[in-house]
C-alpha cells in the first residue's frame, strides 16, 4: 500500500506503469488530496489522477462517496490481483455511520442512490454528497433529479453504465478532476461504444 498526495504521484507515473502496471503487481495507490484542496493552493490540487491512471494498463481506479465506502474500497483493493488506486479528498470525512464489516464491492459497478425522470447525476468520489443536495434543492422547485455514485472510474461497468443512462433524457457526469480523459470521457467513451445517445 502506497499512501501519497495526488499531485505527488504525478512525479512517479513512468513507475507506475513499468514498474507495477505492466507487472500486475497487487500494489494499492491511496492517492490523498484528490481533487481541490482549497489552501495548500494550485500545485497541491489533485485533478489529474483519474486521468493518468485510468490510461495505465492492468489498474483499478475507485473515489469512494465517504469515509465508510473508503473503507470497502480498500479491502476490495488488498483482494484484487493486480494494482489498484483509491483517490480520496483532503480533510476530515463526511461523519457517516461506519460499518463494522467489511465488504468486497463488485467491481467497476456503482449504485443508485437516487431516481429522478428529469435528469440523472453521475457522479464520482467527494463530488457526490453535492450531487444528493444539489437533487433535494431541485426537488422543491418540481425537478427530479436522480443521483448515481459510479465509485470506479475504470473499469466501468458496461452494462451498468448503459442502465444509468436510460435513468432519465439528461445525464450529467461530475468528477472533481480534468474533464480529459477523467471519469466523464469513460463514461461518454462506454456510451459511444453502444451507440447510446444520451
Amino acid at each position: 500500500v502506497v499512501a501519497i498526495y495526488s499531485s505527488f504521484m504525478q512525479r512517479a507515473y513512468d513507475q507506475m506503469i513499468h514498474d507495477v502496471c505492466l507487472q500486475r503487481l497487487p500494489v494499492v495507490f491511496c492517492l490523498d488530496r484528490g481533487g481541490l484542496v482549497g489552501d495548500d493552493g494550485p500545485t497541491h490540487h489533485g485533478t489529474f489522477d483519474l486521468s493518468f491512471s485510468r490510461m495505465m494498463p492492468n489498474i483499478a481506479v475507485m473515489a469512494p462517496k465517504d469515509e465508510n465506502e473508503l473503507q470497502h474500497m480498500l479491502k476490495t483493493a488488498l483482494n484484487l490481483p493486480g494494482p489498484s488506486v483509491i483517490r480520496y479528498p483532503r480533510g476530515a470525512g463526511l461523519g457517516v455511520p461506519m460499518d463494522s464489516q467489511l465488504k468486497l464491492l463488485p467491481i467497476g459497478k456503482g449504485e443508485v442512490l437516487r431516481s429522478g425522470e428529469d435528469a440523472t447525476l453521475y457522479a464520482i468520489g467527494y463530488p457526490v454528497q453535492p450531487c444528493l443536495d444539489a437533487s433535494d434543492i431541485l426537488l422543491e422547485k418540481g425537478v427530479r433529479v436522480g443521483v448515481v455514485n459510479a465509485r470506479f472510474a475504470k473499469p466501468l461497468d458496461r452494462d451498468f453504465t448503459l442502465e444509468v443512462a436510460r435513468l432519465a433524457p439528461l445525464l450529467i457526469t461530475v468528477e472533481e478532476n480534468t474533464g480529459v480523459g477523467g471519469f466523464g470521457d469513460g463514461v461518454r467513451e462506454t456510451l459511444e461504444g453502444a451507440h447510446i445517445d444520451v
